[in-house]
């Protein structure tokens, strides 16, 4: 395959995994606590020998969408919604992870865990305690949880030190190089998180990116047919 066949090949590689981001996000537009991905395209130089540098596309890094969601309410006392920067931060049998699905609630052992489980961490980065038999629970603005008006714990939230380490995981969770606790959080009892997806704009994205690819293909199989003509030319 000569040279333009290998650039056009590279391209539909990276166009395949954009449309696959696409479709993972179209899937989770109604997934709570859900961030929006794209795919980065960058350029990627190989050095021929005897030959001039082969330039390809390279499409392996993704960008997470940080922006905020709307909120639902729904009243549950261990729902919680954040606003503006910031994730929960829970612990995994694989380490800890970011997430910004709140539907909480309270396990057999007291502590405040996941759907699935898995503890959620205070500023402190020990597990959240919930006591038993109270009455009522709140959860002020800055995480801070009171049981029949005494408060009992904080709920961390967290964010990247670096926002462009975070990779997506499984579900809505993230990992993260490190992580510190941000200052000013803001946490809303009884509410959840949106996923940030915007369905129409991923459509049109979609769309876009499925021409994109077929004229790539047109453009391979023109070249195939180019060289099959070639072939056939020299060889009579």
């Amino acid at each position: 395959m000569e040279t333009p066949g290998y650039t056009t090949l590279t391209r539909q590689s990276g166009l395949t995994r954009e449309m696959q981001v696409i479709a993972n996000n179209i899937a989770n537009a109604s997934t709570t606590g859900f961030r929006r991905e794209g795919v980065v395209f960058s350029e990627y130089i190989a050095r021929l020998e005897d030959e001039p540098s082969l330039s390809m596309a390279y499409a392996n890094a993704r960008q997470v969408d940080l922006s905020q969601a709307g909120l639902s309410h729904t009243g549950g006392t261990f729902d919680l919604g954040l606003q503006g920067e910031g994730f929960f931060l829970i612990a995994t049998p694989e380490g800890e992870r970011l997430t910004r699905a709140g539907a909480f609630t309270a396990s057999g052992e007291g502590v405040l865990v996941t759907q699935d489980g898995h503890a959620v961490l205070d500023a402190g980065g020990a597990p959240v305690p919930v006591p038993f038999g109270a009455r009522t629970v709140s959860v002020a603005p800055d995480g801070t949880i009171s049981a029949d008006g005494q408060p009992v714990a904080q709920i961390g939230v967290w964010r990247p030190v670096d926002p462009l380490t975070l990779q997506h995981q499984t579900g809505t969770m993230f990992a993260a190089d490190d992580v510190e606790p941000v200052e000013t959080p803001v946490i809303r009892q009884g509410f959840l998180e949106d996923s940030n997806v915007q369905p129409v704009s991923e459509i049109a994205r979609m769309i876009a990116v499925q021409r994109a690819y077929e004229l790539g293909q047109k453009f391979l199989d023109n070249e195939d047919q180019r060289q099959r003509t070639v072939i056939q030319t020299l060889g009579r």
